[in-house]
């Protein structure tokens, strides 16, 4: 998913072609908006941690692009690809790196499990908007 600051910061294209690059194949796209109830519910994981409140807020702040990526071991190489989750920590050439503003507003989520992945594809995607 590229996450608000980066679709407001004007950073799609580059951020779906470093993912082209890294020879991901999207098999699902869109623009799209979490309402606040979505975001709960996509980051209902994360419901006791102090950053919650703020997470829900920020993602519910503006259109994402969600993307259902696919390629040989895609969960690690993606998670590789968008860097540390604090963009100062995060790899040269990583995604977060180039395109993040801070660590709460960091350009990008990707799944961490292949099971994560099957959950939130179809949280975002009808099976028959998925190739």
């Amino acid at each position: 998913m590229i996450k608000p600051d980066a679709v407001a910061d004007g950073h799609i294209g580059a951020i779906l072609g470093k993912i082209a690059e890294a020879g991901f194949k999207i098999n699902a796209l869109k623009l799209t908006q979490l309402t606040v109830a979505d975001a709960k519910k996509f980051y209902e994981v994360h419901a006791e941690r102090p950053f919650y409140g703020e997470l829900v807020e920020f993602m519910s702040s503006g259109p994402i692009v969600a993307a259902v990526l696919e390629k040989d071991n895609a969960v690690e190489d993606f998670r590789t690809l968008i860097g540390a989750t604090n963009p100062a920590e995060a790899a040269e050439g990583t995604i977060r790196k180039m395109f993040a503003r801070s660590i709460g507003e960091n350009a990008v989520h990707g799944s961490d499990s292949d099971e994560n992945a099957l959950i939130e594809a179809s949280f975002h995607f009808a099976g028959k908007e998925i190739f």
